[in-house]
């Protein structure tokens, strides 16, 4: 790959309530002042998951001139973690990812150049949440592999479920049953549902082992706002149902997930249905990592999508 100028830098985010100073990390991968194309604001998961298993997106920039824009959410990665407010449900808000997003679109004066938006898993529930609001410079919108409603999110997970094997469906019944969620047997049982319905990879990419270690560094937004584990869900976000405002999104949108998505169709389609100008593609070989599993099929859709007119 071809070297681009990578700039890197914090922003001062005054975080309602924190009690402290927070700071947002952010990388620019590509010149912002001499591209033809406006940048993609790359919005990763979690929430904690941190920016680096979006590396992929660079190759946006090398095959269609798209820069890219990472940053670490606040409570990961290089940005200010905040590990006293764990379980504080007024804190973890999607209000408050939205006005930190908000707050590095307007550092980096994005407003009038214009810029895309991608989110993947949470990133996406956020970049349809923030789309929703009609924010000023949004040119389109990427939501790939995010529930619409975290209820369908949580029936679709409880369908994946029942289709695992006895032992491992046992196993995870019995971690959710007695609150264990350490035992040798429920990890090993985990690894296999996320073998099947996050990441089919094997061994992991690098970026994607460094998202499971940012969760586990500091798991606090995680574990209020989502739960234990991608399987456990009884944070904040149990009752989310996007979809009703996505009837605001104006912006042409982009849907994608994966045929073996832990976000399945169930719970994408009221995207589909609620979003007015909107594409939805399924891979066909890919869970929850389209942009890893299928990597180069997944960089000419959204590359193709971005950059046509």
């Amino acid at each position: 790959m071809e070297a681009f100028p990578v700039l890197e830098g914090e922003v001062a985010f005054d975080a309602p309530n924190a009690g402290k100073s927070c700071t947002t990390w952010y990388k620019i991968v590509g010149d912002l002042d001499k591209s033809s194309s406006p940048p993609l604001v790359a919005l990763h998961g979690g929430p904690g998951a941190g920016h680096e298993y979006l590396a992929s997106f660079t190759d946006l920039l090398e095959q269609y001139g798209i820069p890219i824009v990472f940053y670490d959410q606040i409570g990961c990665g290089r940005s200010t973690h905040l590990r006293e407010k764990k379980r504080d449900e007024s804190f973890w808000t999607v209000d408050l990812f939205v006005a930190e997003l908000d707050n590095l679109i307007d550092h980096l004066k994005l407003r009038d150049r214009g810029f895309y938006l991608s989110g993947q898993s949470w990133g996406g529930m956020l970049a349809g949440a923030y789309a929703s609001r009609r924010p000023h410079g949004l040119r389109k919108l990427v939501i790939a592999g995010a529930p619409a409603s975290f209820p369908l999110f949580m029936e679709h997970g409880r369908r994946l479920r029942a289709a695992l094997p006895v032992d491992i469906r046992d196993a995870l019944e019995a971690g959710d049953r007695d609150g264990n969620y350490e035992s040798a047997e429920y990890k090993k049982a985990s690894a296999i549902f996320y073998s099947r319905h996050v990441c089919s990879i094997n061994p992991l990419p690098a970026p994607v082992k460094c998202a499971f270690e940012n969760l586990k560094d500091d798991s606090t937004a995680y574990n209020t706002m989502q739960g234990p584990s991608e399987i456990v869900v009884d944070g904040n976000l149990k009752d989310w149902e996007g979809w009703k405002d996505a009837h605001n999104i104006q912006v042409e949108t982009l849907l994608l997930n994966g045929r073996y998505d832990e976000v399945g169709d169930l719970c994408v389609e009221p995207w589909f249905r609620a979003i007015p100008k909107i594409k939805w593609i399924i891979f066909e070989k890919s869970s929850h990592m389209a942009h890893w599993e299928e990597r180069e099929r997944f960089i000419e859709v959204v590359g193709t999508f971005l950059s046509s007119y």
